[in-house]
């Protein structure tokens, strides 16, 4: 027995050795930094890991908010990060989207059993199986319509608007049978702005804003980046290339919004608390949407979340993508949860 156990410790330290070979040395790095004892100090080592800038927002029930920043909002002028800055929040969108549909079907103008071929019939031949998925299964990504997005085509340097989107998924295999599996798409959001535009008569952004941004004093929130000056956009940044690229103009529901982090923490923990929706509208949308989310599109990466234990909406924006970065900011976004958990029993 004594040999076999040798040669497994053997075997098993080889297989430690060889694995580390593989190991991306800046992400090791960023594991075996320690964390720091306050936040401040932490979003400084935030920037020596890699990324560009970086802002956190902080709210505790029954404390004031806190904002924190460290890095460069432009990095070519060395303009420093502006925790008040806009950003593009990416999938955080999705939220207000579901929010709406949530309000709609609370008052009977939507169904979540009606099916995308009853909502758009002109898409039945060239969406599979688009007389069985529902809205519902498009709200909660179980649909099965393939992620544009995610096609070998799509030119994340040009962003296309909503019919050229469509157009990469048109006429092509379902990813699986409605209702089977969950995976996330950006085409079923797509789809439900246009539902939401039919059934309004008018602009899901313009009802967005009516019942709840202006609800909730949300004024630095935003639909589209065309609604701002662009220089009051923080600068995006993707490892590996040079320019700035905040211009790149990303317009597709559920993808395309512009906020200040504090608005999004507000509009956050209204959701999670119960302020923003009824008890029926609460109810509707627990059964089809989460409650917190991330956020990706290239130079721009967000996290967006509620912690019930410690009663915390903790936003964490950095204007870094590409490579490893995703990685750092998720590492550096637990280290800041764990100092805020920490804190909060002193």
């Amino acid at each position: 027995m004594k040999p076999k156990k040798t040669y497994l410790r053997i075997f098993l330290l080889v297989a430690t050795l060889i694995s580390l070979l593989f190991v991306p040395w800046d992400l090791l790095r960023v594991w075996l930094t320690p964390k720091s004892d306050n936040i401040q100090e932490q979003v400084n080592t935030a920037i020596e890991m890699g990324l560009d800038a970086i802002i956190i927002y902080v709210d505790q029930g029954g404390k004031e908010p806190t904002l924190y920043s460290s890095g460069w909002e432009n990095r070519e002028t060395k303009t420093p990060a502006d925790p008040n800055v806009l950003f593009k929040i990416a999938s955080i969108s999705k939220l207000y989207i579901a929010v709406a549909t949530t309000k709609l079907v609370n008052i009977g103008s939507l169904s979540l059993d009606k099916t995308l071929a009853e909502y758009l019939p002109e898409l039945t031949e060239r969406i599979d199986n688009s007389d069985q998925i529902t809205l519902r299964m498009m709200v909660k990504h179980i649909s099965g319509i393939p992620n544009y997005s995610d096609h070998p085509d799509y030119p994340w340097e040009n962003p296309p608007n909503n019919d050229n989107a469509l157009e990469l998924i048109l006429d092509t295999p379902a990813d699986f049978e409605p209702g089977q599996q969950y995976s996330y798409s950006n085409t079923n959001y797509l789809l439900i702005g246009e539902i939401l535009d039919r059934t309004l008569g008018y602009s899901h952004h313009q009802y967005i804003k009516e019942e709840i941004l202006n609800p909730l004093g949300l004024n630095n929130t935003y639909s589209l980046l065309s609604e701002v000056d662009i220089d009051d956009v923080m600068s995006g940044y993707y490892v590996g290339y040079e320019p700035d690229i905040k211009g790149n103009d990303f317009t597709n529901p559920g993808g395309s919004m512009i906020a200040t982090i504090e608005d999004v923490g507000i509009f956050l923990r209204a959701l999670n608390t119960g302020s923003l929706l009824d008890e029926e509208e609460q109810t509707i949308y627990a059964s089809i949407y989460e409650f917190s989310h991330t956020g990706l599109l290239p130079g721009y990466s967000s996290i967006a979340r509620y912690h019930k234990d410690i009663d915390a909406v903790v936003i964490q924006f950095v204007n870094t993508s590409g490579g490893n970065s995703w990685s750092k900011t998720e590492m550096v976004y637990n280290h800041i949860i764990k100092i805020v958990r920490e804190k909060q029993h002193l």
